[in-house]
């Protein structure tokens, strides 16, 4: 197993913006540092779950299954579009939205993972990069998979934390008028759908 090549490949790969870091930007925005870091962390659940499916082989059957990456691709997709509606529909005020009891920050989270669990790309992603630092002599064994999987959540959980910390820190001003607020809740809801037709786009060659 090439672990050094690895995670110097895993560090620039987390740096690169993709679809779980346009999710924790936006939560970070329209809804500040706690909204961001649960989203991050729900992110991060989601990449445990994705390494728990490629090294068990589960990735590989959705991969070869059109139909179950299909459905696991609409569900995805539908699902970013219900809470992007749900966040331009809305019209509670800045006040509103902070009375909201604590319970939120875990819905917040859940979305966060099923948003990284549901988008087949990931799965994909898994299994072409992986088995590339391992050798083929141990690639029957769950053990390195994991032991990577884990180690790429490490870095890309660190830096999804610091993208929330940072984007909230950045736009905190803004958050404290109410009408701003809610326009930035508004506009991460046009992002979510953004997000959903992309991933509809996401194809079992890519």
């Amino acid at each position: 197993m090439n672990f050094g090549g690895f995670l110097v490949a895993a560090i620039l790969l987390n740096l690169t913006p993709g679809t779980d870091t346009m999710y924790i930007v936006s939560r970070s925005i329209s809804q500040g540092k706690l909204a961001g870091l649960f989203s991050a962390l729900g992110i991060t659940a989601g990449v445990v779950v994705h390494t728990l499916l490629a090294a068990f082989g589960l990735s590989l059957i959705l991969v070869q299954s059109a139909f179950l990456f299909n459905a696991i691709k609409i569900l995805g997709a539908l699902y970013l579009a219900y809470l992007g509606f749900q966040m331009i529909i809305a019209k509670k005020t800045a006040n509103e939205l902070k009375s909201l009891p604590k319970t939120n920050n875990k819905k917040i989270f859940l979305q966060g993972m099923i948003t990284n669990v549901t988008n087949p790309k990931v799965a994909l992603f898994f299994l072409a990069f992986l088995p590339q630092f391992i050798h083929t002599d141990a690639t029957a064994s769950p053990i390195p998979f994991i032991l990577l999987g884990l180690t790429f959540t490490l870095t890309g959980g660190t830096w999804s934390l610091f993208t929330a910390y940072f984007s909230s820190l950045m736009t905190k001003k803004l958050r404290e008028n109410s009408k701003i607020e809610l326009l930035l809740s508004k506009m991460t809801g046009v992002v979510f759908i953004m997000m959903g037709v992309k991933l509809l786009n996401t194809k079992v060659s890519q």
